[in-house]
C-alpha cells in the first residue's frame, strides 16, 4: 500500500496514520479558567520536547477548553494516566459544556500543585507543573478538517510518588503508564514490555564498541 496525504485516498475504513505513529504518550491536561473552575482532558498528541529546559507540548483539534484556560492564565498541569486510572482519563475525554469540571465527573480528587494554580489528579504516580511558553497553528488541512493548536510549556516543577522511586531512579513500568495507539486502542507499560539498550561508543580506529553491564548513568 502506497498513498499520498493530500488526496488520502488509502481504501481502508478509517485514516491508518494515527495507528502508525505508536505509541503516543497521553498528555493528561489540567487548567483552571479564571473564575477558579477547573478542567481536565486527555491529549494523544503530547510528549516532551527539551530536557534543557524540561518542556512538553500538546495539540488540540481547535480551540478547546483547555487552550482557553491556557491563555488566558498561562498555566496547566500534565499528570499521567495509568492502567488504573483508565475508565477515569476515558470519562474525562467526554465533550461537556464549558465550565463543567473533569475532576468531578471523573471521580477524581484534584491535588493542589506547588508552582502553579491548576491541579494534579491526586491519584496519578507523576505530574508536571507547566507554564506556557508559546501557542503555533498548525496549518490547515485541506477540504474539511479543524486546524490543530500546539501549545508549548516550560515544566517548572515535578511531582513523583515516592512509592515509585527505588534505588535513585524511577521505576516507570510499576507506574503502568497507558499509550495511545490507533482507532480506539490503547496499550498499557509493564514491566516484562521494557528492555535495556546500550549507545555504542565509537573507538579511534573507527569501530564501535557496546558497553557491557549495567548503565553507568551517563547518556552518550
Amino acid at each position: 500500500m502506497y498513498y499520498t496525504t493530500d488526496e488520502n485516498k488509502h481504501g481502508l475504513k478509517h485514516d491508518p496514520f494515527k495507528a502508525l505513529a505508536i505509541p503516543r504518550p497521553i498528555g493528561w491536561i489540567s487548567t483552571t479558567s479564571k473564575e477558579g473552575k477547573h478542567n481536565l482532558a486527555p491529549y494523544s498528541f503530547f510528549n516532551a520536547i527539551s530536557d534543557r529546559p524540561p518542556m512538553v507540548m500538546f495539540c488540540s483539534a481547535g480551540h478547546k477548553d483547555s487552550l482557553r484556560n491556557i491563555e488566558e492564565t498561562g498555566e496547566f498541569t500534565c499528570s499521567l494516566s495509568t492502567w488504573d486510572l483508565r475508565n477515569e482519563m476515558n470519562v474525562s475525554s467526554a465533550t461537556v459544556p464549558y465550565g463543567v469540571d473533569e475532576f468531578a465527573l471523573a471521580g477524581l480528587e484534584p491535588a493542589a500543585s506547588g508552582q502553579v494554580r491548576p491541579p494534579r489528579v491526586a491519584r496519578s504516580p507523576a505530574a508536571f507543573e507547566c507554564k506556557h511558553w508559546k501557542t503555533i497553528e498548525l496549518p490547515a488541512p485541506t477540504g474539511k478538517g479543524t486546524p490543530y493548536i500546539m501549545v508549548l510549556g516550560t515544566v517548572v516543577a515535578i511531582y513523583i510518588d515516592d512509592a515509585y522511586v527505588r534505588d535513585g531512579m524511577v521505576d516507570t513500568p510499576a507506574m503502568k503508564p497507558l499509550a495511545r495507539l490507533g482507532y480506539m486502542d490503547y496499550s498499557v507499560l509493564t514491566r516484562e514490555a521494557v528492555f535495556e539498550m546500550q549507545r555504542p561508543i565509537a573507538q579511534p580506529d573507527g569501530s564501535l564498541k557496546t558497553p557491557s553491564g549495567p548503565w553507568d548513568g551517563v547518556y552518550r
